[in-house]
């Protein structure tokens, strides 16, 4: 019989491929374990999903495939949640700051702001990044599986999130203002895909922002609640979209302390909650809570004439946040500033024409339990559902505005940012301080269902959806 001998060209060929498949799992391996010590959310098969996209491929190839289960092998100690990362930095803008994007292909569904984030491991670390952010303020994409898309640092702690409609632009192309919190001096201006910034606005020496905008339906104007840092009136600043956000004018807000504003679904209306306190330029410091006069007006979005103004049942229930209803019914967050054995609404419900606002309805009327603070109210029109949260009353609850009916009330310590989820099922996503994202369901409309994912951050007040 005669002997076969191998190719000694192919399997030289072989060893070369074994060692390099090898050694690219190894680094995969190495590379993903520190990327979870700064990022849990982090998925391994990502590492071929963002070289398959970078060669503009539709599915990855099947070394590419290969190479993944090798690198999963590796790594088979740790879950299958890694991505590859870019890493951004912006280092020109008005204010001369320096913000750090960290990125993952994938689309995004919410954007929140940061409280306190860990440092990320290779942007302390690194001899070309300065970073001086000690408190770590961010923003950050969040993807469909609340799993982060990408993450990138403020200088200061911010409030509201407000998304350029879709009017003129797809979905990932769009803007995301981020405000600072009350009282700032300056709003930056994000790409929603990548969360890299593109715009840093600073407010006029006599103003500073509340923490609160919106768009005009087409997304080619943006109005802020400002102060008038010498008078202490409170106004609507007019901003150009298309002009690089440059300030083209503003009008009275007919009140103190304007807080969130929402733009009425006819196109044509603000909707300012005026919450009645006036505070120093220099501080949060409030100043006029036995004499304050809250509101809620209606104004025209060109000439800023008042439409109308309603006033709650006592001066200091300060009304703070809004969301609208398709339908043009407004609901309302209060925050009670009174002693706390008062006990008043802090759910209500407003439309244009009504003499009064309309509390909802809470069991033996105990308001007690939302601890004189609601941070956020998020509305489901097609449902007809409400969310409203409290941080120091610790729970998340729901409404049925068909019968004005508490359905239920969840634990959530300091819960605070709240948004609609898209899709058959419904419901809301919630943030909180702990780090959690939690979806709230309730299907039967009799309780609610929660679950929840967790990151290593604090997540700040707000939580806004790309609708």
């Amino acid at each position: 019989m005669q002997n076969k001998t191998s190719n000694p060209a192919s399997n030289d060929f072989l060893r070369t491929l074994s060692a390099t498949v090898t050694a690219t799992a190894a680094i995969v391996g190495v590379h993903h374990y520190y990327r979870k010590q700064r990022q849990p959310e982090a998925r391994l098969q990502d590492y071929v999903i963002g070289i398959s996209a970078k060669m503009h491929l539709s599915a990855p190839l099947p070394r590419l495939q290969y190479a993944y289960q090798q690198a999963k092998l590796a790594y088979k100690n740790y879950p299958d949640n890694s991505a590859q990362a870019i890493i951004i930095e912006d280092k020109a803008n008005a204010l001369a700051e320096r913000h750090t994007t960290t990125m993952l292909p994938r689309p995004t569904c919410w954007v929140s702001g940061v409280a306190a984030m860990p440092k990320s491991v290779s942007l302390a670390n690194s001899k070309n990044t300065h970073n001086d952010n000690d408190h770590d303020f961010g923003v950050v994409g969040i993807d469909a599986d609340r799993q982060l898309v990408w993450q990138t640092t403020m200088p200061e702690r911010v409030h509201d999130i407000v998304v350029q409609p879709m009017a003129t632009k797809n979905t990932q192309s769009r803007d995301v203002v981020v405000m600072g919190r009350r009282p700032s001096e300056g709003f930056w201006v994000l790409d929603i895909a990548k969360g890299q910034v593109k715009h840093t606005i600073k407010a006029a020496a006599d103003r500073h922002f509340y923490g609160h905008a919106c768009y005009s339906s087409d997304g080619a104007q943006l109005y802020i609640t400002e102060n008038d840092t010498v008078s202490l009136e409170g106004k609507i600043g007019i901003y150009n979209a298309a002009n690089g956000y440059q300030k083209t004018g503003e009008f009275d807000s007919h009140g103190i302390g304007p807080h969130e504003l929402i733009m009425h679904p006819d196109g044509e209306t603000l909707i300012v909650a005026n919450g009645g306190i006036k505070t120093e330029q220099a501080s949060r410091e409030e100043l006029n809570l036995d004499s304050m006069q809250p509101s809620l007006v209606y104004l025209n979005r060109h000439t800023g004439k008042l439409l109308e103004q309603i006033t709650p049942e006592h001066n200091q229930m300060s009304i703070r946040h809004l969301a609208i209803h398709n339908d043009g019914t407004v609901m309302i967050g209060v925050q009670f500033q009174g002693e706390r054995h008062i006990n008043v609404p802090l759910v209500l419900t407003h439309q244009r024409g009504d003499a009064d606002f309309a509390p909802l309805f809470m069991p033996n009327n105990q308001w007690q339990r939302f601890h004189q603070y609601i941070a956020s109210v998020a509305v489901d029109s097609e449902r007809n559902l409400l969310c409203v949260t409290t941080p120091i009353g610790g729970c998340a609850a729901i409404y049925d505005l068909t019968t004005r009916q508490l359905i239920d009330s969840v634990p959530l310590p300091d819960c605070a940012g709240a948004s609609v989820r898209v899709g058959e099922q419904g419901g809301f996503i919630v943030s909180d301080g702990q780090g959690q994202i939690t979806t709230l369901l309730t299907p039967d409309r009799t309780a609610i269902i929660t679950d929840s994912v967790t990151h290593k951050m604090s997540f700040d007040n707000h939580l806004q959806a790309l609708l």
